[in-house]
C-alpha cells in the first residue's frame, strides 16, 4: 500500500481497536465506537477521504458544508465533518484521532476567532502523521492584518512552508481553494 492508497478496512479497524484498548474504555464503549467507525464505509470504498474541520456556528458551518459538498462532488472521494460521525463519544480527542487515522486528507476551514478547531490544530501540528495530510483553507480579512491567534499563525506558517495553506476571502474564493486540494 502506498501513501496515496486508501487504508484497508481490516487494518483501520485493527488500528482503531488498538487505540480504543489503550484508552481503557469499557467493552461496551469499545464495541459501540467500533460500530460507529464501521458505518464509515465510504472511507474504505473511495480513493480519497477528507476529514473537514471548522466552526459549527451558523454562518461558518454553511461554508464548511460548502467545502464538504465540493469535495464530495469529486469522483472516488468522500468528505465528512466530525459531527457526521454518530455515536455518544465521551472523549472528543479520541474521536478526532480515530477519524484522522482513517482519512487520506485532513482539511481545516479557518475563519476569524474562534476558528472552530484550535485544539485540533495543536494535534495536527504536533503529530507528524496528521500534519503530513493536513491542508488549511484560511480566510483572509482585508481590514485586519492579524485576525488569528499566535498558535494558529504558527500552524499556518508551517503549512505555508509545505504549500498546504490556501487563502480565501469570498465564498467564490473558498470554492476555488477547495477545488485546488489534492
Amino acid at each position: 500500500m502506498t501513501d496515496d492508497d486508501p487504508p484497508e478496512p481490516d487494518e483501520v479497524l485493527a488500528s482503531a481497536t488498538e487505540r480504543l484498548e489503550n484508552a481503557e474504555l469499557s467493552l461496551s464503549d469499545n464495541e459501540e465506537l467500533l460500530h460507529e467507525l464501521s458505518e464509515l464505509r465510504p472511507l474504505y470504498e473511495t480513493e480519497r477521504s477528507y476529514f473537514v474541520l471548522g466552526n459549527y456556528d451558523r454562518e461558518p458551518i454553511r461554508r464548511l458544508n460548502l467545502v464538504v459538498d465540493r469535495l464530495n462532488r469529486r469522483p472516488d472521494a468522500y468528505a465528512f465533518r466530525m459531527v457526521d460521525v454518530r455515536g455518544d463519544w465521551d472523549n472528543g480527542i479520541a474521536k478526532f484521532c480515530l477519524l484522522a487515522d482513517l482519512v487520506t486528507h485532513i482539511v481545516g476551514v479557518a475563519e476569524r476567532e474562534p476558528s472552530g478547531f484550535l485544539v485540533e490544530q495543536g494535534l495536527l501540528a504536533g503529530t507528524t502523521e496528521y500534519f503530513e495530510k493536513t491542508h488549511v483553507l484560511k480566510r483572509t480579512y482585508p481590514e485586519d492584518d492579524r485576525p488569528y491567534g499566535w498558535m494558529e499563525d504558527g500552524v499556518f506558517d508551517l503549512l505555508e512552508t509545505e504549500e498546504r495553506l490556501y487563502r480565501w476571502e469570498t465564498e467564490a474564493d473558498l470554492v476555488e481553494a477547495a477545488e485546488s486540494l489534492p
